[in-house]
Order: structure tokens, then C-alpha cells, then sequence
């Protein structure tokens, strides 16, 4: 339930009808309530949900190196500079995607995991959230990508990719905001709960 103060700003589904099915998103439309009493439609995408890894390597010194991938997202027609991240299978946890994802994608298994964020990158027309996952101790392996998956994977500083966030060369909105958390945590300004990967993984872990 909302908090009461919020009452005045809730809508309220009248009905609901599905426009299309895709391969695992759905269109769909709802009459709502509004809070003054009339009525309009809202469309939307409902989607799984899905994670972010932001994988940390140690670089000289004990500074931090990040993992990232470039890859080409068709919707926008452009090879985009992200961190690595994945859907969740129906009834998978953010945690198991994440350390999945992780190796899927890079190869990497971690040691340490720390959740930092839940965001919602499209509140006005989609369900979707994505959990944002911290992760180092990494090992190398080998990657193990879904058919027709195609993208390369690199590393960098933090410095760099502050630098590309500012500079425009990044503008995938969850590793925008990734990068901020990064800043912040580096910083000491907000501090994350290390776990190793067994402790996660346990069944009872949300």
C-alpha cells in the first residue's frame, strides 16, 4: 500500500488488456483511475527485470581496473561502451543472474559480491528494474556467450570512464549511474556490503 501522503497522487487500474507477446516482453495497456477521478490509458512494457555487474580487477599499485564490454544495441544503431549486465531467467535471483551474467559475458568468476542499488531506468513505460552488483576477486575463464551474442570486453579506470560519462562517449544510462555509485564507494562516501559469492548463493539470500 502507498503511504498515505501519496494517496492524491496514485492511479488506479480499472482494466487491463495485453497488446503483443514478445520472446520475453509484453505490451500492454491499462484503464486508470486518476486521482481526481477520471480516466486515461497507460502503456507499457512489463519486463523481467535484470542485473549489472560492475566487475573489479586489481591494478598496479591495488588500483582498481574495471571491466567493461562494447557492444552493438540495434534500438539505437550504435556499439555502446556499458558494464556487464543480463535479464533474469523466470524465478532466477538478482544474485545467481549476476554471477551468471559475469561469467557468461567475461569469463570472470568473483570472489566478493556487493549489491549497491535497484534502479529503474524507464519508469514512465516499462516495469523493468535492474539490481546493480559490485564484484572483485576475479579469476579468468572462459567466456561463454548465447548464441548469436557478439561483443568484446575490455578494461579501464575509473578515470576513464568518469571521463567518458562526462565527455558524452558513454550514455547507457545504468553505467552512467554505475559510475556514480563507483565515485561514491572510491570516495568513501558510500560504503557497500561485501559477501563472498558462497554467502550469496545460499538459498534463503534475497
Amino acid at each position: 500500500m502507498p503511504p498515505a501522503a501519496d494517496t492524491h497522487l496514485i492511479e488506479t487500474r480499472l482494466s487491463s488488456e495485453v497488446l503483443a507477446h514478445g520472446s520475453f516482453l509484453t505490451l500492454q495497456r491499462d484503464t486508470v483511475c486518476l486521482p481526481d477521478g477520471g480516466q486515461a490509458t497507460r502503456e507499457y512494457l512489463v519486463h523481467p527485470g535484470a542485473v549489472m555487474i560492475v566487475p573489479l580487477l586489481e591494478g598496479e599499485g591495488g588500483a582498481p581496473q574495471l571491466v567493461l564490454e562494447r557492444q552493438y544495441r540495434y534500438p539505437v544503431g550504435q556499439v555502446i561502451v556499458e558494464f556487464p549486465a543480463g535479464k533474469l531467467d523466470p524465478g532466477e535471483r538478482p544474485f545467481d543472474c549476476a554471477w551468471r551474467e559475469l561469467h557468461e559475458e567475461t569469463g570472470y568468476a568473483a570472489r566478493e559480491w556487493a549489491r549497491a542499488a535497484r534502479l529503474h531506468p524507464t519508469v514512465a513505460y516499462s516495469t523493468e528494474y535492474i539490481e546493480i552488483w559490485f564484484a572483485r576477486g576475479l579469476t579468468p575463464g572462459a567466456r561463454q556467450l548465447d548464441a548469436g551474442e557478439s561483443l568484446d570486453v575490455f578494461t579501464a579506470t575509473p578515470q576513464q570512464l568518469l571521463d567518458w560519462c562526462r565527455d558524452g562517449a558513454i550514455t547507457d544510462a545504468k553505467t552512467l549511474i554505475a559510475a556514480l555509485w563507483l565515485e561514491q564507494w572510491l570516495a568513501g562516501r558510500w560504503p557497500l556490503d561485501w559477501r563472498a559469492a558462497q554467502d550469496w548463493a545460499k538459498p534463503d539470500v534475497r
